[in-house]
């Protein structure tokens, strides 16, 4: 979570744009559960369109390379800005080089670019960007599964997937546009509207899929594994399960901007079994094992921590805790957690109030439902000033409130399924609240990937016991090391484990 109020990133990775506490509020409760790029009315999702600049021609002129490096500079910072790691840049470099000579146009060039972000994501501009970021390198196991994350980016970039995806889209929006205004029917221009959300959702669809038949390929042709993109995609499946199996939604990751991995899985497991049987070229595990060592791992302590049920956040100089049974994730939009059962949900962010506002007026402008008059009241919650209200909607009930801690105004928002009215675990959550002590704050240490080397005799429970994660060690280990479950660990061979 942001240390002020939250903006978006460009269009082209997912973007966040400046959005007020209102309007955020409507993206994330009651359900809690929209998050990533914007999806069509299919409930498929799409690409951002906006990506979609044309590719540089060799020579550029000055307004045309100050654009470019002006959204480089937006969608970096957007991300957590870039993130510091040689090893891992020279070695996703030399990859990308190796990929780029196995296409059919070899002439290329593509600059590489870190994100400082914990999510799993990888995208590429028309222009010849390519970003990666730390939490997509630590999910991978070997050199072959990142070739294979890069060659299905270069294959879009390859094939003009973007402007081919812009060009469609402006043209539905001009036909329906000239249906609507010039021939006067508005109703009639609305049908061809939505449909060509349908039509650019399957051309995203299908645009993926290419990219992934032509990815393998080129995987292959540079000397990779090509079964790194199916293990890599089942990495990718399994680590999301575990994220929506707690049932907090969090940022945008490789699922929000890409169909769903089963088909996935299917077809480029397929497509590499017509290139040879598994063994076939280089997985390089240990030289990209050796890259990734050490990198951060989660959240940036500048954007707050969490630590089990506890929320840290130094910059804010803050903390509080949930209750039992919750679940927790910081966003960059704000501080999610849900029950296992999805009964219960909260939300904690910052927001905007202006000097004599008095906090009940914040809180009122920042929902966008019916507040019971007669629950609204100013108070002190943890010694600090607060306003909390009761609203009731049609399938949740929710309790309210704006905290004022220093200059900072927060908000906390607890909803329980029906007219259950889950006071009791409100105020227990907003009395938590609590300033950091400075000495804490200087304790805190971003987690890290660390490589461990298995013991004879050791167990994947045992290396598991060792990670320092909010919840299911073990299976985080396992995906983290493409390991399925019963599986043996070999001695003397390194494994990944998160520590502090």
């Amino acid at each position: 979570m942001a240390s002020t109020l939250l903006t978006r990133a460009p269009s082209a990775s997912c973007g966040r744009e400046r959005i007020g506490p209102r309007a955020r509020f409507a993206l994330l409760l009651p359900t809690l559960l929209l998050s990533g790029c914007i999806g069509d009315q299919t409930g498929a999702t799409v690409q951002p369109a906006a990506i979609a600049v044309p590719r540089e021609a060799p020579r550029t002129t000055g307004r045309e390379r100050s654009t470019s490096d002006a959204d480089h500079a937006k969608l970096v910072a957007s991300f957590g800005g870039e993130y510091r790691a040689p090893a891992s840049l020279r070695l996703v470099t030399e990859v990308t080089d190796r990929l780029v000579r196995a296409t059919e146009r070899p002439e290329e060039t593509y600059a590489v670019t870190l994100l400082d972000s914990p999510v799993v994501n990888a995208f590429a501009l028309p222009s010849g960007r390519l970003y990666v970021t730390r939490g997509l390198l630590a999910l991978a196991s070997d050199t072959s599964e990142i070739a294979a994350v890069l060659a299905h980016e270069i294959a879009h970039v390859t094939l003009r997937h973007a402007t081919a995806r812009t060009e469609l889209a402006l043209r539905s929006q001009l036909v329906s546009k000239v249906v609507a205004d010039v021939l006067n029917d508005p109703v009639t221009g609305a049908q061809l509207q939505n449909q060509s959300k349908f039509a650019l959702a399957r051309f995203s669809r299908d645009q993926e899929l290419e990219a992934d038949g032509i990815g393998v390929r080129t995987l292959a042709r540079a000397g990779y594994d090509p079964f790194g993109a199916g293990r890599f995609l089942t990495a990718l499946s399994r680590t999301m399960a575990l994220k929506t199996g707690t049932g907090v939604p969090g940022e945008p990751d490789m699922l929000a901007t890409h169909p769903g991995t089963s088909e996935r899985i299917t077809l480029v497991t397929r497509a590499a079994r017509l290139i040879g049987a598994p063994g076939l070229g280089a997985d390089e595990r240990t030289r990209y094992l050796a890259a990734i060592d050490g990198i951060a791992y989660g959240d940036n302590p500048g954007d707050g921590l969490v630590r089990g049920r506890r929320f840290l956040h130094p910059g804010l100089g803050i903390a509080f805790e949930v209750p039992e049974g919750f679940a927790i994730e910081n966003t960059r939009n704000a501080v999610l957690g849900t029950t296992g059962e999805g009964s219960r949900r909260l939300l904690f962010d910052q927001v905007e109030s202006h000097a004599g506002q008095g906090l009940d007026e914040v809180l009122k402008a920042t929902w966008n439902d019916v507040i019971d008059p007669a629950s609204l009241e100013n108070r002190m919650v943890a010694g600090n000033p607060a306003a909390t209200a009761l609203s009731r909607g049609k399938d949740w009930t929710f309790r309210l409130a704006t905290i004022r801690v220093g200059e900072s105004t927060f908000r906390m928002i607890m909803a329980a399924k029906g007219g259950t009215d889950p006071d009791g675990a409100f105020r227990r959550w907003t009395e938590s609240l609590t300033v950091i002590d400075p000495a804490e704050t200087r304790t805190l240490r971003p987690l890290r990937l660390v490589l461990v080397t298995a013991a004879p005799g050791e167990t994947t429970e045992a290396l598991a016991q060792r990670m320092v994660v909010p919840d299911k060690p073990l299976e985080r280990f396992l995906v983290l090391n493409g390991l399925e479950r019963g599986a043996a660990v070999r001695a003397g061979q390194t494994y990944k484990v998160v520590l502090e």
